[in-house]
């Protein structure tokens, strides 16, 4: 969501009789009204104030730089309000503004093209994005190539993102609202009432005196967004400018000191007017947004909806933001991941279920232990389908929520364990793949077959994750010959040993455990036994923790390759 540079300098709260808390889920009576599903919660409130249909559900983001997976969040929040409202029989659109006419403010460190393949920005015309520091986006060349603006480029990769995870938004510009003069007649109230604004706004920030006006045009000299209105004629739509400097955090973007005449169309309401602006002409119900507007943009917000543009603001929601293995977003930083990105480690809606959980508890996100989320979501399907046991509370969400995230329900779905399925990617055979798979119980015999060709997608996306990680399961598993080897008579003792220990049946850590025994009963240095492993089942000098990995193997294949039988 943008917030087009606005700070929070002075900000106060509305007054408590009008006031619209944005915690939904974190207030008292959302507890006492107890639904297994957190959505359910807000479609409450929705319903209460009996909209009119289709119902509104609004996301945004400003299309400053490379659309993460952390900015997914809006999309996904809104989608399963609206799919709880359609599931009670409303028409429901969902639309999300992509904020282009905002100004860039600031050189980003990382880009991505629309493969999702992040770039420094050395990489790129990055001259052209200097010289367009405080142009909109949509009127900044796309440092790509490949679409029409800089603006495009990344709003194209939003829409793009929605797509993959099967969300229908409407996609909508703020310039082609601008541009087709939607906009128009609200940016004419919000001028012919600009004590109004001026006093509203005062509440929220320091830097509004009088000649404050509610209106950023764009220069025609220099095609930089200014702040500085000299003089308004409503009735004519039009606005006289000078082109000042505009602070952008800790530098100043220089104005060219043209002066000039703008029409309504050829500028934009600065942040704080906008979104209420969207609001009204978009008919909004319901609009997600992070902790940083709950505390910032949501009061000011409220405020100019009813006492400017005199509306009803939308129902708010905040979510707590999630990390990326434990630290913030960051595009500067190089710690961001993208929704094409994570669609190769696991299915569509293993992600839609990440977002499924409740949005007012800050959650991590991390590839390196993208296992347990696999888990999770197995673990959901199979009470859905009552396959396990679970208490009360798990199977009410598992109902409810399930047929919200895959696309169609199917008992004979079949899915591997994503453990299992990395141990698979060691190895390129397909046939083989799902031979094991068969082998190890993982397929019934009477399994139709696209359960199982969606079964065996799981390996390829596990063999990504454990590329992706360099983890216990990036190696090559020798399977079709015995790689050489060179073992004397103690080292061949230790290993039959430890075959005939797992042909027991033992836990991963008692098998680890029993390697360093088995190498000391033979007198065996333990370091060249894990050795002698690796080599048996790699080719390799050093390989993963080998007792955890070989209680994930096919028993029969270990067994038999620890006593050099294929």
């Amino acid at each position: 969501m943008s917030t087009d540079g606005d700070t929070d300098e002075t900000a106060s709260d509305t007054p408590e009789s009008e006031a619209i808390s944005p915690y939904t889920l974190q207030r008292k009576e959302a507890s006492e009204t107890r639904h297994a599903f957190w959505a359910d919660t807000v479609a409450d409130r929705v319903e209460a104030r009996d909209p009119e249909e289709p119902i509104v559900i609004k996301g945004g983001i400003s299309p400053s730089g490379v659309p993460h997976l952390g900015n997914v969040n809006e999309i996904m929040r809104g989608y399963y309000v609206a799919e709880v409202l359609r599931d009670r029989g409303y028409e429901v659109r969902q639309v999300f503004t992509a904020d282009d006419r905002d100004p860039l403010r600031g050189l980003p460190r990382t880009l991505c093209d629309l493969e999702g393949n992040l770039v420094d920005l050395g990489e790129v015309d990055a001259g052209a994005l200097g010289r367009n520091l405080g142009a909109p986006y949509t009127d900044i060349p796309d440092p790509f190539g490949c679409c029409d603006s800089y603006g495009d480029h990344f709003a194209t990769i939003i829409q793009d993102s929605a797509d993959a995870v099967d969300v229908p938004i409407e996609l909508v510009s703020n310039t082609e609202l601008y541009e087709s003069g939607d906009l128009e007649d609200i940016t004419r109230f919000v001028l012919e009432h600009q004590d109004r604004a001026r006093e509203v706004l005062s509440q929220y920030q320091d830097k509004v005196d009088e000649d404050y006006v509610p209106f950023n045009p764009i220069c025609e000299e220099c095609g930089k967004i200014t702040e500085t209105v000299t003089s308004v004629d409503a009735d004519a739509g039009t606005v006289d400018y000078r082109c000042t400097d505009m602070d952008a955090g800790d530098q100043t973007i220089d104005g060219c000191g043209h002066e000039g005449t703008a029409t309504l169309r050829e500028g934009k309401l600065p942040w704080r007017f906008e979104w209420p602006a969207q609001w009204q002409l978009l008919g909004v119900d319901f609009e997600p947004f992070g902790k940083d507007h709950a505390e910032g943009s949501w009061p000011s917000g409220q405020d100019v909806a009813r006492n400017v543009l005199e509306i009803e603001p939308p129902v708010p929601m905040v979510y707590e933001w999630f990390t990326l293995e434990g630290e913030p977003f960051s595009s500067s930083a190089g710690n961001v991941i993208l929704v094409s990105d994570v669609l190769e480690l696991l299915e569509p809606e293993v992600l839609r279920y990440f977002f499924a959980k409740d949005p007012s508890k800050a959650r991590d996100f991390s590839i390196e232990r993208l296992d347990q989320l696999v888990d999770e979501f197995d673990r959901l399907e199979a009470i859905y389908f009552g396959e396990i046991d679970a208490d009360e509370d798990e199977q009410a969400f598992a109902e409810r929520v399930y047929p919200f995230v895959v696309e169609e329900p199917r008992k004979a779905r079949i899915r591997l364990p994503y453990t299992f399925a990395a141990v698979l990617g060691m190895t390129d055979d397909p046939d083989l793949r799902e031979e094991i798979a068969r082998r190890e119980g993982h397929i019934p015999d009477d399994a139709p077959e696209w359960a199982v060709d969606k079964a065996l997608e799981r390996v390829e996306q596990a063999r990504n994750w454990a590329r992706r990680t360099g983890n216990e399961f990036d190696y090559e598993l020798k399977r079709s010959e015995i790689p050489a080897h060179d073992f004397d008579a103690d080292t061949e003792a230790a290993l039959a040993e430890l075959a005939d220990f797992i042909e027991e049946g033992h836990e991963p850590d008692e098998i680890q455990g029993e390697i360093y025994e088995a190498a000391k009963r033979n007198d065996v240095d333990v370091g060249d036994f894990f050795g002698a492993g690796y080599r048996l089942f790699f080719d390799e000098d050093q390989g993963p923790k080998l007792g955890p990995f070989l209680a994930k193997v096919d028993q029969e294949f270990v067994i038999d390759r620890l006593r050099r039988e294929r």
